[in-house]
């Protein structure tokens, strides 16, 4: 014996069955059964005794063979006519429908099948426009932007995977060869050996924490104290840090930050990151003998840095991606050399956490880049 339950739950499962075109078919058929019911009732409760006043205004005596003959006609008129325009709008409605749940259809299920593709790991899917209207237009559009994000992210994650892999490879592989040397008693424990080891687990240690820092900044978990902060002390704190170095390689610094500029509402620190990594990232890519320029103007409600070097540059095609995690514009280049491609990641986030801007240029190779960073003066409201 079905329990109530059972009932239940099958009525259930049959109304979720129901497709989009037999939704549709049956609410027009509903529309249509009660615009007929009006119809029928207006006509027999109305209709007679509006036609018996006319045929009376009209000087037919009242129940005579005329007036019978009359509403008879009458009748027969009503019904034929109810009739036949049920029966069009009955066809009209089956044709409509029809169209439109085939076209619903055909919507919804190129909707699942790309939905079901991105669940498998296809973010390659895209759905076409259906032409049913601006809003199933941007239903598709915004289901395409989705697809088209889905599949950078999993693209940068896999990039993400395999540089990730890379960069701890190289000091693992140097750390397990000097370990299987000292066991076999081909290099010895002496001042050289103890020092190689140590700039590796300084190598790994320094490329975790570069790891944490792009993830707290990209994820606005670093802390952001902004404080009233003049531009040339901010600068020349940041240069003073580099000094030493670029003295070493023999590069010169050249700073013009006036001293009559307005203080600036932002993270010194912060700030002062993003300026080091710029630093570091000139250092390393400027010649013997060239020079940096670091330039501070205030534009409006903007406190534009600009960051000059005349060293490798970047070709146009490496430009659109220098911000992105572990890109190097020139793959050959080791952390040692080129570093891990963190640092301006860094910097970016940092940037665009006080809602300011980075951007890049450069001629091309052997022409020098140029970084400049807008940053808001005012404090946000």
């Amino acid at each position: 014996m079905t329990t109530l339950e059972e009932l239940s739950s099958h009525q259930g499962r049959t109304r979720r069955g129901l497709g989009v075109g037999v939704r549709l078919l049956m609410a027009q058929t509903l529309v249509l059964v009660a615009g007929a019911a009006t119809s029928w009732v207006v006509a027999v409760t109305v209709g007679p005794s509006l036609f018996r006043e006319h045929l009376r205004r009209a000087g037919v005596p009242p129940m005579s063979e005329e007036q019978m003959h009359a509403e008879q006609a009458y009748r027969s008129a009503t019904a034929v006519s109810l009739s036949v325009a049920i029966g069009a709008a009955a066809l009209c409605a089956l044709a409509v429908t029809w169209y439109l749940s085939r076209r619903l259809q055909r919507s919804v299920t190129a909707v699942s099948t790309a939905a079901t593709a991105v669940s498998a790991g296809n973010y390659a899917a895209r759905v076409p426009p259906p032409q049913l209207g601006d809003d199933f237009d941007a239903l598709a559009t915004a289901f395409n932007e989705m697809a088209v994000r889905l599949e950078s992210a999993e693209s940068m994650r896999r990039r993400l995977l395999a540089d990730l892999a890379h960069e701890i490879r190289t000091p693992v592989a140097v750390l397990e060869a000097f370990m299987e040397a000292l066991e076999d008693g081909v290099e010895a424990l002496d001042d050289h050996t103890i020092a190689m080891l140590r700039d590796q687990t300084r190598r790994l240690a320094r490329f975790s924490g570069d790891v944490s820092a792009l993830s707290d900044a990209e994820t606005n978990r670093a802390a952001i104290e902004p404080t009233w902060t003049r531009p040339e002390v901010l600068v020349s704190s940041a240069v003073a840090a580099h000094e030493e170095r670029y003295d070493t390689k023999a590069v010169f610094l050249s700073v013009d930050v006036p001293g009559n500029l307005p203080s600036v509402w932002l993270d010194p620190e912060r700030i002062g990151q993003v300026l080091s990594n710029l630093l570091d990232n000139a250092l390393r890519h400027s010649r013997s003998q060239s020079t940096v320029r670091v330039r501070g103007r205030v534009k409006g409600d903007r406190f534009i840095l600009t960051l000059t070097d005349e060293g490798d540059g970047v070709a146009a095609e490496h430009l659109a991606y220098l911000f992105e995690r572990f890109y190097r514009a020139d793959a050959a280049r080791d952390r040692a050399h080129g570093g891990a491609g963190i640092g301006l990641s860094i910097a970016k986030a940092l940037v665009e956490a006080h809602g300011g801007q980075i951007t890049a240029a450069s001629d091309g190779a052997g022409q020098g880049t140029t970084f400049v960073i807008a940053l808001p003066v005012h404090r946000p409201k």
